[in-house]
Formats: C-alpha cells, structure tokens, sequence
C-alpha cells in the first residue's frame, strides 16, 4: 500500500492506494514547514487519520507539500511520516510545485502553477521543473492567491473603504474584532497565511458586487505582472493552474491570461487525482 500526499498550507488531500489499485481518499490539515514543527505535524496525524487506515502496512508515502522549498525543510515532514507510518520503507518529500506539474502535464513539457493559499509556478521539462520565478511568500509576494487577494480585503476593511455594506458583511461573518485584535492574529499568533487566505471565500460569495469582482481581477493581474510575464517567452506556452483560489475564479483568471496573451489549459482545484494516476503510470 502506497500514500499520496498533496499538502497546501490549509489542508492536504490524501490517497491511499491499494495494490489492488483501490483508491481511498481523505483530507487533514496542511503542513507547511514554513510554520509547522516535526511534533506538530506528528500530532495532528494521529488525531486526524481515518480509523480505517492500517499504518503499519503502508509501505511507501510521496508527500508533495507547500513550503518544501530546501532538503531540511523536507525532513520536517519526512521525519513526521517516519515517526507515524513505521512500516514505511520509502518516503519521499518533495515541493507542491512539481504536483502541480505532474498533475497538470504529465511527462509533457510545459507551465504550470498553484494559486491557493500561495503562490508558485515554474517551466517544467516533463521530469523536472527548470524554471521557477520565485514568488516570495506571503509577506513580500503570493500575489494572486488566497492570502494575496485577503490581504487586501482585511486592509480595505480596516481602513473602512469596503463600499455596498460589505462592511457589515465581513465584520459579521468573520466575528472581526478591535484593530489590535486582528493585528495580534496577524503577528502574534500562528498561521497568519492561512488567516489571510480564508477571506478569498468572502470575495467568492459576493461576487455579484463589482468590488469584490474588480479586486479579484488585479489579484491576477498583478500575478501576471509581477511573476508569469518573468518567465521566458511565457506567450507561447499554455496556462495551466492548480488551486481553489485559480479553479473558484477561473472566468476572471482566463480572462487575465488571455489579456497577456497566454491560451488557457487545465485549470483544476486539486491534482490529488491526476497525481495518484501520474503515479500508477510509475509502478
């Protein structure tokens, strides 16, 4: 029995893959290692995996996660599985980045990108990404993800610029507080990302206002901007995307993409299948 992973930093969807080819899905959360310890993870596994799991036969995990950007930040994860699947002989613990492209491009040469929480993109040769524009995390860049695109609703909010009662609106269904509490949540406590990243909804459920549209598409735009139009002749390749933030918004982001002169590919929520598929190819 074999595990995929395919980690953001709010969730990580799970398959478990028989040798009979049965697939079982199942989600927890997700564990970037960017802001979460070896312990932490190991925690949140054992209180969250399905009864029906047998541990000790899982022989091998491929975990693709956020924030695995270098080998140390892998062994965070690697020795979290390790620690909760004894049985394991091989686990490998690699970026989200190359999911998003095994997903979206199989053994084909080609872009491809994640628009959820964060941000990241890269070229990709069919075996290995060659290619990636850095996007900085959420602090510095992301644009066009969930914490981007929350980032500047909280701030409008906060200035009290949100116009058609969107005000009131997100005051009530986000329970927001005084300044100084949002602004704790945002530097004190942990996950701010994922804080951020949970107003994207808000914009998605009132999409019928022009606001909420407008902000949606300079999200993109500056996403394009500041990331897609750095790569190499990106005109003649196809836009491909991963992500709820790219999947919920995918007519503005189609829109976009073809502004700057990109043909639109795949734009899916999330690669858990075609990955588990990618890998079946593979045994």
């Amino acid at each position: 029995m074999i595990l995929i992973a395919d980690g953001g930093s709010t969730k990580t969807s799970w398959c478990q893959l028989a040798d009979t080819g049965q697939r079982v899905y199942f989600n927890t959360e997700g564990y970037n290692p960017d802001f979460v310890d070896t312990a932490t993870i190991v925690a949140s596994l054992r209180k969250s995996l399905p009864d029906t799991l047998p541990r000790t036969e899982v022989r091998e995990i491929y975990f693709y996660g956020a924030g695995v950007s270098s080998a140390a930040k892998a062994e965070v994860v690697a020795a979290a599985m390790r620690e909760v699947f004894t049985g394991a002989n091989k686990v490998e613990v690699t970026e989200d980045l190359l999911a998003a492209a095994r997903a979206l491009l199989g053994h084909s040469a080609g872009f491809a990108a994640i628009l959820g929480t964060g941000t990241n993109s890269c070229i990709y040769d069919g075996e290995k990404i060659t290619y990636n524009v850095d996007s900085l995390g959420y602090f510095l860049g992301d644009e066009g993800s969930g914490s981007f695109l929350g980032k500047r609703l909280l701030r409008d909010y906060m200035r009290n610029l949100l116009p058609d009662g969107l005000q009131e609106a997100l005051r009530e269904e986000y329970q927001l507080g005084h300044r100084n509490d949002i602004i704790d949540r945002l530097y004190n406590q942990p996950l701010p990302n994922r804080f951020l990243a949970s107003f994207a909804k808000f914009a998605y459920d009132h999409n019928n206002v022009s606001y909420c549209r407008q902000i949606v598409v300079e999200s993109f735009e500056a996403f394009f901007q500041n990331i897609v139009m750095h790569y190499p002749d990106y005109q003649k390749l196809s836009f491909n995307c991963i992500g709820s933030v790219a999947y919920n918004f995918r007519d503005a982001l189609t829109q976009v993409a073809n502004h700057h002169g990109m043909q639109v590919g795949k734009i899916i929520r999330s690669p858990i299948d075609d990955l588990v598929s990618f890998h079946e190819g593979e045994r």
